[in-house]
């Protein structure tokens, strides 16, 4: 049997095709279509897919389901709210049987919650994780006993919300200031640079211009660089507090870091356990940091797996 995990952005779809032991077999990208509020996107969604059973030979009595992720909170399989897609309020199981075809398993999550099902479901782990996603913005997802946890309002491992800044806090896209996106998403890792940079203290190789990117302050750091150093160090500094408050009210087995910025590697990691031990509580204070490994592939597996976790249920 085989399973359809689709990520969607706000650019393109990516489409894996992976049968139900986990194994990514295809994958595909097709544009996402922002037209009319997005009311085609399930659509092309489901042509694509017909289009590759087609040619595959595949029925539908082959396929255990469909999965979605998507960008925004989602409460019992409806998109509550996916500004970049234009979406409010979406049933995404009866959208998609209305577009492929009636009396198929449809399940959906919020993306970043459905990255953190993947790496989970691809380790293997026993135990229950947190995932923290890091890039554009920041996001996260809660994995506890086998099952994604999306919360009473959907907005279960929103991590990026948590309030980290109070002395100098910026403005969030959510209306709250000094959340943890504020300063550990790309632009808020480049704005504490810029800030380093110009106030010329530091010697630094950085310059403060648009090719400034958290890779090069990351690399600066690596090299001993003064900003670069500075800046790694207050990126762990959030994420260490922000971490602390979430092991000990969810207590898992492994804290995972992925996302673009996570690239950066061990001196990422080191930075943020450095000071989460600083907040930590004693019974969770030895907590187990790892580098997510899927990449951009975590949203396929991921969504993926919900449908596999419900089947199993």
């Amino acid at each position: 049997m085989y399973v359809f995990g689709i990520d969607v952005g706000g650019t393109s779809v990516k489409i894996g095709f992976l049968n139900n032991e986990g194994d990514l077999l295809e994958s595909w990208s097709i544009p996402t279509d922002l037209r009319n509020h997005g009311d085609n996107i399930l659509f092309d969604v489901a042509e694509s897919i017909k289009k590759f059973m087609s040619m595959k030979s595949l029925k539908d009595s082959d396929i255990t389901g469909f999965g979605f992720g998507l960008p925004g909170p989602v409460l019992d399989d409806v998109a509550i709210k996916c500004p970049n897609l234009g979406w409010e309020n979406v049933n995404v199981p009866e959208a998609f049987r209305a577009a492929y075809g009636k009396g198929v398993t449809v399940k959906a999550g919020n993306d970043a919650t459905v990255a953190a099902a993947g790496e989970y479901w691809q380790r293997n782990i026993k135990g229950d994780i947190v995932f923290i996603t890091l890039g554009t913005g920041v996001g996260g997802g809660i994995v506890a006993n086998g099952k994604v946890v999306d919360g009473a309002h959907g907005a279960g491992g929103e991590i990026g919300h948590i309030r980290v800044n109070f002395d100098h806090p910026t403005a969030c896209s959510c209306g709250l200031e000094g959340c943890l996106e504020t300063e550990c998403s790309i632009r808020g890792i480049n704005r504490m640079a810029r800030t380093l940079i110009q106030t010329k203290k530091y010697k630094t190789v950085l310059t403060d211009d648009e090719s400034l990117s958290p890779k090069q302050i990351f690399q600066a750091a690596k090299d001993g660089d003064a900003v670069g150093l500075k800046v790694a160090d207050q990126v762990g500094y959030y994420l260490g507090l922000a971490c602390a408050g979430i092991a000990v009210t969810t207590d898992p087995k492994v804290i995972l870091i992925g996302g673009g910025i996570s690239n950066a590697g061990e001196i990422l990691l080191e930075n943020i356990k450095r000071h989460y031990f600083k907040f930590a509580h004693f019974a969770v204070r030895n907590m187990q940091f790892e580098l997510a490994n899927l990449g951009n592939d975590a949203g396929m597996y991921g969504a993926a797996y919900l449908v596999i976790s419900e089947s199993l249920s």
